[in-house]
């Protein structure tokens, strides 16, 4: 994501530091990553490119909105609040948790993640 905020200059506002924690971040994120390997394939019309920056204007859009929603931050972050529909259990507060070092912190969800994924038999990765 270093690649994407920094060649286009985009904020925490669009991107934040803990873009990870939040899946639907991770959702728009991976699609848009996606559509880029798909419109810059070498086999691909020439013209594919423009079609990814136009598509990426609109998710831009879609990802401000995402994060306006889910309250992360460039310092701090809190899970995404989903609203409690009439007849469903109230859900516990949710509390900011600064970010601290957010290198170590995204290398170690990983880490945990792979360990999660990892067949204890095998020891491959699912």
């Amino acid at each position: 994501m270093d690649w994407l905020r920094h060649t286009y200059g985009l904020p925490a506002s669009v991107i934040p530091p803990a873009w990870h924690m939040h899946p639907e971040l991770l959702w728009e994120l991976s699609a848009l990553h996606l559509h880029w390997l798909c419109a810059y394939d070498p086999d691909q019309n020439g013209s594919a490119p423009l079609g990814w920056h136009r598509d990426f204007a609109d998710a831009r859009q879609r990802l401000r909105e995402w994060v306006a929603a889910c309250g992360t931050r460039l310092d701090h972050d809190r899970p995404t609040r989903p609203t409690v529909w009439p007849g469903e259990e109230p859900r516990d507060p949710i509390e900011d948790i600064p970010i601290i070092d957010r290198d170590a912190e995204f290398v170690e969800l990983v880490m945990a993640d792979v360990q999660a994924r990892r067949d204890p038999d095998t020891g491959e990765v699912s």
